[in-house]
């Protein structure tokens, strides 16, 4: 098992090499720049806009810049005749695009191999240090609806095997499949509309992960208060996200149950719970368990995303979203990383837990 974990470590740096090219690459050719964010801000907002970074180049300010005729770099950027040539390249060092995209790459590399991830354009504070930040918030989001999931889903799972057939599997299925039909982000729509003022009844706060006067509250009441901010968001995550487990769980046991050693067991005279929870329950349950890094990491990585922009819970998808909107670079980039680099460690991790569970099953003989 230790050389198969430290093949699948040695596999990890192309992959997250891969991962980088391919998202630096198509950052390189997405319209709307850093640059001509800032020049448009110029435009309409030249004393404000300038003081970030003083005044242009030559001494002179930004705004006396943008007052003298200028060729050449302003049809490299949307909306940059009239400005300086100058005062164009100051902006491109200032976001570090003075240099050659390979160059560019090289040096990210370098940096992300420290977990040195820049700094944010638009905020001043680093990329690692603003995720470290916002994560906690998606972690509680991604933990808490996988944990209520996975209790729904095994015993309903298990009864659906037990009563397969039956109208309680058949109509267990249609709410399954309204659940798996339809994205989180649809459910959490309803669920605003319906219990958060939408239009019927205003039960749940419809943003943020708190109320306003939070730190006030003594441990009970903050909890409370938490706990009252997240109903709707995991509710939408919940029922969007058991169906695939429920199907699993089913699936997995009317496969054990249709196998010798039960057969055997029920000759011998034990009782059908017994056979259920002794014989058929552990090994029914070994990929149900051992997937459960691989499911936190799903629903970590796709239905919180837009759950928290959504519900305006100030988490990564959140941070993700309007970094993409404001073309903050160094953000993207840098939450991608993390995000690879969890999702790669956690299915790592699945792994592990397989062999945790099941002592017999040997990936190293499987690599081979």
């Amino acid at each position: 098992m230790a050389a198969y974990i430290l093949k699948r470590l040695a596999l990890m740096i192309p992959t997250l090499f891969g991962i980088l090219l391919i998202s630096f690459a198509i950052v390189q050719f997405v319209p709307g720049g850093p640059v001509e964010k800032m020049i448009a801000q110029l435009q309409g907002h030249g004393t404000e806009a300038t003081a970030r970074f003083g005044g242009g180049a030559g001494g002179d300010s930004g705004a006396g810049a943008m007052s003298q005729a200028a060729t050449g770099q302003g049809g490299k950027y949307r909306g940059a005749q009239g400005l300086d040539p100058e005062f164009i390249a100051e902006l491109e060092a200032l976001y570090g695009f003075d240099k050659p995209a390979p160059e560019r790459f090289w040096i990210m590399l370098k940096n992300y191999a420290t977990f040195d991830l820049g700094t944010s354009y638009y905020r001043d504070i680093g990329v690692l240090d603003l995720v470290l930040e916002k994560m906690p918030v998606s972690i509680s989001l991604g933990l808490w609806s996988t944990l209520i999931i996975y209790l729904i889903s095994i015993p309903l799972g298990i009864k659906k095997a037990v009563r397969d057939g039956t109208k309680f599997d058949i109509w267990t299925s249609a709410a399954i499949f309204v659940g798996y039909a339809i994205p989180s982000f649809m459910f959490a729509i309803l669920l605003i509309v319906v219990f958060a003022g939408g239009r019927y009844f205003d039960f749940f706060p419809l943003r943020g992960l708190t109320s306003d006067n939070w730190e006030e509250m003594n441990f009970i009441q903050g909890a409370l208060d938490y706990m009252w901010h997240m109903v709707l968001p995991i509710a939408a995550m919940v029922i969007s996200g058991f169906a695939s487990l429920t199907l699993l769980t089913k699936n997995s046991f009317l496969d054990e149950i249709g196998k010798q050693y039960v057969l055997t067991a029920r000759a011998k005279g034990l009782g059908e719970r017994q056979v259920l929870y002794g014989h058929v329950f552990r090994n029914a349950m070994i990929i149900v368990i051992a997937g459960f890094p691989a499911a936190f990491v799903s629903i970590f990585f796709t239905g919180a995303l837009l759950i928290e922009v959504i519900f305006s819970l100030d988490g990564l998808g959140l941070l993700g979203y309007e970094s993409v909107i404001n073309r903050d670079y160094p953000v993207v980039l840098g939450t991608l990383y993390i995000f690879a680099l969890i999702s790669l460690v956690m299915h790592l991790i699945r792994d592990i837990v397989y062999v945790m569970v099941d002592p017999r099953i040997d990936f190293e003989a499987r690599a081979t």
